[in-house]
C-alpha cells in the first residue's frame, strides 16, 4: 500500500487530535445520530487536552463535509501547529469503533487498516458505438466518462440474403473496429494517466474483444474480460460491481503474497519490532508488513522526523533529538513508511511468523542486517 496520501498530515508538527465515527445514512435521523456521536468524541479529545481551537476546526470541516451515500465513516485529524487545516477522510465502511485519540502523531494506523490495498482500476463497458468508462484510482477518486465511436453507420450487419449483403457486412466490421478504435485510444490515455492495477473490459462480447486486441500491450496484461455488465440504459450493475471486486481482490491479494514470499526469502532478516526499527532509520524498508491489532500496547520513542524513532530514548539523544516523546507503535511506524517512500502490507496473524506483528522486505542486506540477525 502507498500511503503517500499521508504525507501532508505529517508536515506539521502536533500534538494531534484524531478522531473515526460511524457516518451511516441510514435513517431518518442520521443528522442528528452524527451529531450526538462527534459530541461524545469531541468530549474525550477536550479531557485529552486537546485546545478549542482544535475542536471547533474539527466541527466546521465535519459540517462542510457533505454527505454521501458510500461515506459510511469518516476519519478527522487536526494539528494544533496548523488548526485550521483539518484532514477529513472519507471512509467506505464504518470504522470499528467511533474513536478519539490525542497525542504527539496522529492515530493513522485505524485509517489505514480501513483503506486496506486499494487497487485502482479501469472499467469499460462497450457496445459496438462506444463505451461507458469509469475510473478509481488508489487515492479514492472515482470519475466515469462516455466515449463515442466517430462512426455510426452501419451498425448492424444485414440479414441473409439481398445482392449488397456481403458490402453491408464489410461496412459493419469496418465500424466496429473504427469505434473500438476510439474507445481503445481514450481507455489508453486514461490508464496512461492514472495508472490502473486492473482493466475490466465488459459488454458487447465482440466489442470487448476488439477492444482488447486494440489496446498496447502493456495494457492488455491487466485486462480482465467478464461477461457481467450491458451498456444499456436500466441495466443491473450489480453483476459487474461483484466482477470488479473480484479482479481487484485478486491483485491486492497476488501482492500480498508476493511480499510475504520475498519476506520469507530474507530468511530471519527484517523480522520483529527492533529489526524495523534499525531498517526504517536507514531508510532500509522496501515494504513493511504488518499485522493491525488495536489492542497491542508496543511503544517507540520519536524524533521530529520519521527516521528518528528507538525502542530506547538514549538512542534518539545520541542522534541529537533533545527530547524524546512515546508514542503508539503502529503511528511512529507508520509515519516512517509514509515518509520514507516504502509500502504497507498488511498481513493477518496467520499468514507469516512475524515477531510482535511486524516485519520488513528489504531494500538491501548488509553486514550490520545479518549482525542484528545473529545478535
Amino acid at each position: 500500500m502507498d500511503l503517500s496520501f499521508l504525507r501532508s498530515l505529517y508536515a506539521h508538527p502536533g500534538p494531534w487530535a484524531s478522531a473515526y465515527l460511524d457516518a451511516t445514512p441510514s435513517t431518518e435521523d442520521a443528522a442528528r445520530a452524527l451529531a450526538l456521536r462527534w459530541r461524545g468524541l469531541r468530549e474525550s479529545l477536550a479531557a485529552q487536552g486537546a485546545s478549542a481551537g482544535v475542536l471547533v476546526a474539527m466541527d466546521h470541516a465535519l459540517d462542510a463535509t457533505p454527505a454521501e451515500p458510500d461515506r459510511l465513516g469518516t476519519a478527522l485529524f487536526a494539528s494544533e501547529a496548523a488548526p485550521d487545516d483539518v484532514t477529513v477522510q472519507r471512509l467506505p465502511s464504518p470504522p470499528r469503533a467511533n474513536l478519539a485519540r490525542y497525542g504527539a502523531l496522529p492515530h493513522a494506523m485505524p485509517l489505514v487498516a480501513q483503506r486496506g490495498e486499494e487497487v485502482g482500476w479501469l472499467r469499460v463497458v462497450a457496445d459496438r458505438t462506444g463505451a461507458e468508462v469509469s475510473v478509481f484510482d488508489a487515492g479514492g477518486v472515482r470519475r466515469s466518462e462516455t466515449v463515442r465511436g466517430h462512426e455510426s453507420y452501419p451498425i448492424q450487419k444485414t440479414k441473409p440474403g439481398g445482392w449488397s449483403q456481403a458490402r453491408y457486412q464489410r461496412d459493419a466490421e469496418t465500424t466496429w473496429q473504427r469505434n473500438a478504435g476510439d474507445v481503445a485510444a481514450a481507455t489508453t490515455d486514461l490508464a496512461d494517466a492514472l495508472g490502473p492495477d486492473v482493466l475490466v473490459l465488459a459488454g458487447d462480447v465482440r466489442a470487448r474483444q476488439l477492444l482488447l486486441d486494440r489496446l498496447p500491450k502493456r495494457w492488455q496484461r491487466r485486462a480482465v474480460l467478464t461477461d457481467a455488465g450491458v451498456r444499456a440504459s436500466g441495466a443491473d450493475h450489480e453483476p459487474l460491481d461483484e466482477a470488479t471486486t473480484v479482479a481487484v481482490a485478486e491483485v491486492a491479494d497476488r501482492r500480498t503474497r508476493e511480499a510475504v514470499d520475498r519476506f520469507g526469502a530474507q530468511e530471519g532478516l527484517g523480522n520483529g519490532l527492533a529489526a524495523v526499527v534499525s531498517a526504517l532509520q536507514r531508510e532500509q524498508v522496501e515494504a513493511m508488513l504488518i499485522v493491525d491489532d488495536p489492542s497491542s500496547t508496543d511503544e517507540l520513542w520519536i524524533g521530529p522526523e520519521a527516521e528518528q524513532l528507538a525502542l530506547d530514548p538514549a538512542e534518539l539523544r545520541d542522534m541529537g533529538v533533545q527530547e524524546p516523546v512515546l508514542v503508539r507503535a503502529d503511528a511512529a511506524l507508520v509515519r516512517a513508511v509514509a515518509e520514507t517512500g516504502a509500502d504497507l502490507v498488511l498481513v493477518g496473524p496467520d499468514d507469516t511468523d512475524l515477531r510482535r506483528g511486524v516485519g520488513a522486505v528489504l531494500r538491501y542486506a548488509d553486514a550490520g542486517t545479518r549482525q542484528q540477525r545473529a545478535g
